[in-house]
């Protein structure tokens, strides 16, 4: 026998899973405030015991290991618990984002097959319209507002009222025997397809909270601001990671420009994430507040222009730029800072700020590769190749679909969809989605480049290239642009000007063609811009107007406008553009 061939026990071997987090966070830090909720206040020792409760009421009522818990609810206490109680009975948790429509919402649940609902009792309506379209539905269970004295006494199962009549004795945690059991379930946004759901292990859960609170160097007990919705990526494994560090999360219903400001005055807020789109929030000029002491930000989604960053951070606020996708347990690359750039100058500091960075420590190995060969691309800053990723914080695989899921992995990679390129430095930064790759003459145009020129533009709030087919070139940029001060005229400019605009800051073959004025651009739920349906009205102007009459480009902003004050617009709403 091989001398190192000792075996493992209990003693010195443990399934990883981020449920230990809680445990260890009420016997360390029992009376530190663990919950803020508007007048509501509760501890790491409360809290674990909330969780204890929620865990043995779902197993009372007959869950059992791999069932599916779906919660539709804004960043409140129950969503916050739901991440520790659901697992904690053996079931997979299931968080819908709270901005889908009812048909979206039945969809995920029809897949899902869940057999509990946690709904908050503001979605409750529209929670009702997508139950009513399914043949078999879910038990439903009310969240009622734990700040308000007030009860919805006519509703059967309310969520404060399982929770007093559970019995932790008799229904205790279930033990999780395998770290690669599932523990959580997500449905992507759909930014270029149908979504799929996206299955985490508790390996992978585990894993990658500490490497994005070692990576950010989080230390002990921070105060986080629920600016990110939780049912992103689990709220990029915070949900996990604040019980790890004994830190206070802030829940904030409604995360608006004054609240969030409010909360980090009131609170002491030390951390909080968001997607680029909370910046223009945040820098609202009737909202915008400089801060008393610095916020740590970590943002990913799009890549944030340099310009916007020097904004942001004038502020008050440290921004970390990091690179995720639901199938890497949200972000899988950080932009790590270097002492070094800190004598750089801002907008060459911005510029660096903006590259997605090395891998999350949970990686085996990052890299930018040719799709077809699989070959790794030059590390010169200038070849373009997909990012591909592999490791343990990638998903198992996803929920009842083999063909994606064999299709997602390649030669032992995980491929991304996203272009980028590596620079010399191992730094990789973004260039476009696979899709979003504009091929005029042969050249590929990064629409992402085109856009941080129109973004360095002062008038220019909001902006999306994508291609538009041309019988020359074959596609030609598009860009489609929401100005600052839309409604004024004296703001207004014309497309000549972002144009002329665009020619001194671009090579010319990178240069709109054609600029279409919007005041809101069509996003998904989570606020990613959905450019597969500006990508579509853009064939479709080439097609339906190919002399480039500016009556029916008027006609096309005003339709895409109109569509998107539609409270109820979703992808269906704004595809019946394909009429234009």
């Amino acid at each position: 026998m091989d001398a190192y061939s000792l075996p493992k026990n209990d003693a010195n071997f443990a399934e990883l899973t981020p449920l230990t987090f809680i445990h260890r966070a009420a016997l360390a830090y029992g009376n530190h405030a663990s919950v803020v909720y508007e007048n509501i206040k509760f501890t790491w020792k409360q809290t674990y015991e909330r969780c204890l409760r929620l865990a043995a009421w779902l197993q009372s009522f007959g869950i059992r290991k791999n069932d599916v818990v779906s919660i539709l609810a804004p960043n409140v206490p129950a969503l916050y618990e739901s991440h520790f109680g659901v697992p904690m009975a053996g079931a997979v948790l299931n968080t819908i984002n709270t901005r889908l429509d009812a048909a979206a919402i039945a969809g995920i649940l029809r897949h899902s097959g869940a057999k509990i609902l946690f709904v908050d009792h503001q979605l409750l309506s529209l929670a009702t319209d997508a139950l009513s379209t399914l043949t078999s539905r879910p038990e439903v269970v009310l969240i009622d507002d734990i700040s308000s004295t007030k009860r919805c006494a006519s509703f059967g199962l309310q969520y404060e009222q399982v929770l007093a009549s559970a019995n932790p004795v008799a229904y205790p945690p279930v033990p999780v025997t395998n770290e690669w059991d599932a523990i959580a379930l997500n449905y992507t946004s759909g930014t270029t397809s149908e979504p799929k759901g996206v299955v985490y292990s508790h390996r992978g859960a585990y894993l990658s909270t500490m490497t994005l609170l070692l990576q950010w160097g989080v230390g002990l007990q921070p105060v986080y601001l629920w600016s990110l919705p939780m049912f992103h990526c689990n709220g990029w494994t915070f949900t996990w990671g604040m019980a790890a560090r004994g830190g206070t999360n802030v829940c904030l219903r409604s995360p608006s420009a004054r609240n969030m400001y409010q909360a980090i005055s009131r609170n002491g807020v030390t951390h909080m994430c968001g997607a680029p789109v909370l910046f223009n929030a945040l820098l609202d000029p009737t909202e915008c507040r400089q801060l008393t002491r610095p916020v740590h930000m970590l943002t990913g989604g799009a890549p944030p222009p340099a310009a916007l960053l020097e904004s942001i951070e004038s502020v008050g606020f440290r921004i970390t730029h990091a690179y995720g996708i639901t199938e890497a347990t949200g972000p899988a690359l950080v932009c790590e800072w270097q002492q070094a750039w800190n004598r750089l100058p801002a907008a060459e500091k911005a510029r660096l700020k903006a590259r997605q960075g090395v891998g999350a420590l949970t990686l085996a190995d990052i890299d930018v590769k040719d799709k077809e060969t699989m070959i790794s691309v030059p590390r010169d800053g200038v070849t373009q190749g997909e990012i591909c990723l592999r490791g343990s914080s990638i998903m198992k695989g996803y929920f009842k679909n083999k063909k994606d899921t064999d299709a997602a992995f390649k030669n032992g990679w995980f491929l991304t969809g996203d272009v980028g390129v590596m620079h010399p430095d191992g730094y990789i930064e973004i260039k476009d989605r696979s899709k979003d790759v504009i091929i005029s003459g042969g050249e590929n145009i990064s629409s992402v480049e085109v856009e941080a020129a129109l973004y360095r533009h002062p008038m220019v709030l909001e902006a999306a290239v994508v291609a538009m087919p041309h019988p020359h070139w074959g596609e030609t940029p598009c860009a489609f642009i929401v100005l600052k001060e839309y409604a004024s005229n004296e703001a207004r400019i014309e497309e000549g000007d972002i144009i002329s605009y665009c020619r001194d800051k671009l090579s010319h073959y990178m240069v709109p063609r054609k600029v279409v004025f919007l005041e809101e651009l069509p996003k998904t739920s989570t606020g990613k811009i959905q450019k597969f349906i500006l990508r579509d009205v853009a064939k479709r102007m080439q097609k339906n107007n190919p002399k480039g009459d500016a009556n029916y480009s008027r006609r096309v902003e005003r339709e895409i406008n109109d569509i998107n004050r539609q409270p109820e617009a979703r992808v269906e709403h704004v595809m019946a553009l394909s009429r234009l």
